[in-house]
């Protein structure tokens, strides 16, 4: 599998998960630095053979071979909040299927201090080239989970003592009138539909971010953004 971009490839190499970098010859200087301080044995290419190669021209100039993404597992992200020694919070997605709104997702999930990004096997998007670029790397910092079942998921965190807080256009409550200070799940829906019914029911709490009327609705990567900032103010963090 290939990756491309500066910083998912970069990240790649941190990880030691890069096979092969190839470079597209007339980088910037300072990139073929920082790819020697890491240690990669790249080649220099023409930059119309990355094109060609990963059929898009935005590419950065960069690419990386890796072994296919291993998904992280639910035990996984409340063993990163133990191990941080802090409450859980995961962010859940439900029916999130463009790669780029997955990818960012993932990203701030990464910057704003949750522990794990679960999505369903059949109804996201996979952890693809293109995902993992709209990550910034995040995807390789951060356990990304794949559950058969969401619904059933959530029931399990919520009968480990997580609460679940689902963010829809529906909710009547705006954020800062929930308790953020407990072990949590962010539950995300589509833009288009939204949440499954079987998603929503098992939400402790739905609520959702006041906008003006005009703008109908928000980014559904943006709206998570505005969750996990809200919920790091009432933890304290940042």
């Amino acid at each position: 599998m290939w990756v491309y971009g500066r910083n998912p490839v970069l990240e790649a190499l941190k990880a030691g998960r890069a096979r092969r970098v190839l470079v597209a010859k007339g980088v910037e200087g300072w990139l073929l630095r920082e790819l020697e301080r890491l240690g990669a044995d790249y080649t220099l290419v023409p930059r119309i053979e990355l094109d060609t190669l990963l059929r898009t021209t935005r590419h950065q100039g960069l690419a990386a071979e890796v072994e296919e993404p291993a998904y992280a597992t639910l035990e996984d992200a409340l063993r990163l909040a133990e191990a941080r020694k802090e409450m859980p919070l995961l962010v859940a997605l439900d029916g999130i299927t463009d790669p780029r709104n997955y990818g960012a997702m993932i990203r701030s999930a990464l910057a704003l201090g949750a522990h794990g990004v679960v999505s369903e096997e059949r109804r996201a998007a996979p952890l693809s080239p293109l995902a993992l670029k709209a990550s910034a790397g995040a995807a390789l910092k951060i356990p990304v989970v794949k559950v058969k079942n969401l619904p059933r998921a959530l029931k399990d965190l919520k009968e480990g003592g997580l609460w679940v807080y689902g963010l829809d256009v529906r909710g009547e409550k705006p954020p800062w009138t929930l308790d953020f200070r407990r072990p949590l799940v962010l539950v995300v829906g589509s833009e288009g539909e939204g949440m499954r019914r079987l998603v929503r029911e098992a939400c402790d709490e739905l609520f959702r971010i006041p906008i003006r009327e005009e703008a109908e609705s928000l980014n559904a990567s943006v709206a998570l953004g505005i969750a996990l900032y809200q919920a790091g103010l009432s933890r304290g963090v940042g």
